[in-house]
């Protein structure tokens, strides 16, 4: 039996997820006119085509800017994306924002745990090792500690790796990837700059 969908549970769902009026139709009735399920479940396979989107050519974007109130720290973020189009939604253009903004709060290192600075990572390989090491532990859970505590590194320093500063239950990866599946396009952070007064740029 179909359950008969209103076209006004297919607008609420749509201002909802941003998908387009087909899926959020097909959503309901395979969610029976659950909103909230049809929302998790759009959400599911917006994920799973971002994903297979990451490949793609980006080219366009915006460079996206915080200045925090004390005009202190100061904060330049390159987002990009496929289209113009895409560039100058306010989805995309308030992910950039958001982005900066989290930058100058959590100063990370870099953009991915990949880039982060081989001299830092190697360090801190070395430290952990060396406090690793006094515990006293068999050799194969010494490593995996090891391995462990660096993938917590990167977590707390590798921008996309992060915990967004006003949500802790969602990283920057996890934003990006929302931004992704709903404006249809590969989306990408490519770099990030933070000046600090006083610091060294």
């Amino acid at each position: 039996m179909t359950v008969k969908i209103s076209a006004k549970e297919v607008g609420d769902l749509r201002n909802r997820t941003g998908a387009g009026m087909m899926d959020c139709k097909k959503a309901l009735q395979e969610t029976g006119g659950d909103l909230e399920a049809a929302v998790d479940l759009l959400r599911k396979k917006g994920a799973a085509k971002a994903d297979k989107r990451a490949g793609r050519d980006v080219k366009e974007g915006v460079i996206g800017s915080y200045v925090h109130f004390n005009g202190q720290v100061g904060v330049l973020v390159e987002l990009n994306c496929e289209t113009d189009f895409v560039a100058r939604t306010d989805d995309f253009q308030s992910l950039a924002k958001e982005i900066a903004l989290h930058v100058a709060s959590a100063n990370p290192l870099a953009v991915s745990a990949e880039d982060l600075p081989k001299d830092i990572v190697a360090r801190e390989r070395r430290i952990i090792e060396e406090t690793v090491a006094e515990s006293g532990k068999p050799e194969n859970v010494r490593e995996k500690m090891v391995e462990g505590k660096l993938k917590k590194f990167a977590q707390e320093h590798a921008l996309l790796e992060q915990m967004f500063v006003k949500d802790d239950k969602k990283s920057i990866a996890d934003l990006v990837k929302e931004v992704s599946a709903k404006v249809g396009e590969n989306v990408v952070v490519r770099r990030f700059v933070r000046y600090e007064l006083g610091g060294s740029a």
